[in-house]
């Protein structure tokens, strides 16, 4: 908090010209100077945007040699948790679009906690089942849900919450923060959801009688369709699948872990056990997605989606 703006202002801010093309994004610590007491039209300047700690990024696409591939966002700065929204049913799971937030997570040094919705409609078995070699730690809501163990999650931190339209975010992000009026839309027919938030905004979690300490920030992002990982390395991607990590100590130096290459070690460690299936299938479609062989309309769909098919 400022010392000159009282508590709880909202101080308006333009960037400075010196800062030139840098640009400020949700998240970014800055020095302000100019009038800082947040009074109606009263207008400070960003003049340094501080050193971030992490950065969550993403592309359109997943091939560098795209124009959509070499357009990278940032999503946020100084994020330590990406929330991961999915629902259990209308729309059913993607395991494909969690596994690349789970890459970005990795990649982006934040940690991954998924989210699941609408588990009045579905259980969680299935999904959490394919994500146990990984211990992700994961939270159900409810209609009815108290959501004092969401709210726990979030205690003390910056977390960013991301997910496809209609999986009910904006409806989560209402029942976080009541006065925030995020709009929420429906699902269609045919299972797609509307874009309802349309810009990245960052909110405070209000304090809570029961609990002591900093409740945290979070981040609603727009709903999108696809998270493009054009600007992981080939090396960082097989990080966002640790459960397959190990298992390429057999493989020969420079392997492309494709299913092509004959003496590529990752198929006899799922053979043995030791891995998934479903997850060996995820993360071969995202090398093929990068390397242009998967349609980039539609990457999230994964062939080891559990609930979703692989159509």
């Amino acid at each position: 908090m400022l010392p000159d703006a009282p508590d709880g202002a909202a101080i308006t801010a333009m960037r400075a010209r010196e800062l030139g093309r840098k640009s400020v994004v949700v998240g970014d610590r800055v020095n302000l100077v100019g009038d800082v007491s947040g009074a109606d039209g009263a207008l400070a300047r960003i003049v340094r945007i501080a050193e971030r700690r992490s950065v969550l990024r993403r592309t359109a696409d997943d091939d560098e040699n795209t124009a959509e591939g070499r357009l990278e966002r940032v999503v946020v700065a100084n994020a330590d948790q990406l929330v991961i929204v999915s629902a259990l049913a209308d729309p059913p799971p993607r395991t494909g679009f969690i596994d690349r937030c789970l890459v970005a997570a990795y990649d982006a040094g934040i940690e991954p906690l998924l989210c699941l919705t609408k588990a009045d409609l579905a259980g969680p078995e299935q999904v959490v089942g394919y994500y146990t070699e990984l211990e992700l730690p994961y939270v159900l809501v409810r209609p009815d849900s108290d959501l004092n163990a969401l709210r726990a999650l979030l205690a003390g931190r910056v977390s960013v919450l991301v997910g496809h339209s209609g999986v009910g975010k904006s409806t989560l992000v209402n029942r976080l923060v009541p006065e925030a009026l995020r709009a929420v839309g429906v699902v269609s027919a045919i299972g797609r959801g509307r874009h309802t938030s349309t810009s990245a905004v960052a909110l405070r979690l209000p304090r809570t009688p029961d609990a002591d300490g900093d409740p945290g920030w979070i981040v609603d992002t727009p709903g999108i369709r696809s998270f493009g990982l054009a600007h992981v390395s080939a090396e960082s991607l097989l990080h966002g699948f640790p459960d397959l990590v190990e298992g390429t100590v057999d493989c020969p130096p420079n392997c492309p872990h494709t299913p092509d290459e004959a003496e590529c070690a990752l198929d006899a460690w799922v053979t043995a056990g030791k891995a998934d299936q479903r997850r060996l299938a995820s993360y071969r479609r995202l090398l093929a997605s990068r390397a242009g062989d998967v349609d980039p309309r539609d990457p999230e769909r994964n062939p080891g989606d559990p609930l979703a098919g692989s159509s």
